[in-house]
């Protein structure tokens, strides 16, 4: 009976969800970011609007890491047009950006200072070239302590081909989205890199522009689209600076499927 009981509270709790209004409000400077917005707002049917800066970015790396940069020592945050929507008339807002020095980019920072978000539902996305969809949603969780910051979804730049899919997964396990999918089973328990693992870890990981380190234990497990496998890494410094990191890399099924590093957790 109690098993009853928890399962229909679990189901008014997803039926709720389906029944909240909801807004993709996002801030994209290059193009990535608003791709995964509209892709949430297609699968969801949500309301849109994009984050516009009064002096936008202009879309150059080194120009936009000074610029940040600037305002950050300033303490300043640039200047944003006002929404055409109104927050108030949402309760799930899915809020979007690039990730910028290991945090949310500036802009959603003027956005959090002129809107009240009490009591509204976030659920973070964001777009990034190595990570930093924890730590971002770790910064929200300090800016807004009155909205719930829920779980967020993050994609690197180099593989927002797969955001259709991986959106799919991602709302229907969160219930923001009608349909099941297949719990993925847990990674296996970490263990010594073998030669091929680590082989696969360097294939995956060696066009990025930084060295990201060098793996010493993985967890692995297979899904229905592949292997994913979870790589403790141990840096020497650089980018990142030292310390631990994990890092999770993809092979798909496909015969000749090359790995892919799908994120960055420091």
């Amino acid at each position: 009976m109690k098993r009853f009981l928890v399962s229909i509270a679990i189901m008014a709790g997803i039926t709720t969800a389906y029944a909240q209004k909801k807004l993709v409000l996002y801030f994209s400077e290059t193009g990535t970011t608003k791709t995964v917005a509209l892709e949430l707002q297609k699968q969801l049917g949500a309301d849109i609007e994009a984050i516009q800066p009064e002096e936008p970015y202009s879309g150059n790396f080194q120009e936009t890491v000074q610029r940040a940069q600037r305002e950050k020592q300033s303490g300043t945050t640039p200047a944003i047009k006002p929404l055409k929507v109104k927050i108030a008339d949402y309760d799930i807002i899915f809020l979007g950006y690039p990730i910028w020095s290991g945090s949310y980019a500036s802009p959603i920072a003027s956005l959090i200072k002129q809107n009240d978000f009490a009591g509204k539902t976030i659920v973070p996305f964001c777009s990034f070239g190595s990570g930093g969809l924890n730590t971002s949603t770790a910064d929200l969780k300090k800016a807004l302590p009155k909205a719930t910051i829920k779980e967020g979804y993050g994609v690197r730049t180099a593989r927002v081909a797969a955001v259709e899919k991986e959106l799919d997964r991602f709302l229907k396990e969160n219930g923001y989205k009608k349909g099941t999918v297949t719990k993925l089973p847990e990674f296996s328990a970490q263990k010594p890199v073998t030669d091929a693992e680590k082989a696969i870890f360097n294939e995956a990981c060696s066009s990025y522009q930084f060295p990201l380190g060098t793996p010493s234990t993985v967890g692995k497990r297979t899904t229905p689209d592949g292997t994913e496998y979870k790589f403790t890494v141990q840096s020497n410094g650089g980018f990142g600076g030292g310390g631990s990191s994990i890092i999770y890399v993809v092979v798909g099924k496909e015969a000749g499927a090359k790995p892919e590093f799908t994120q960055v957790v420091r």
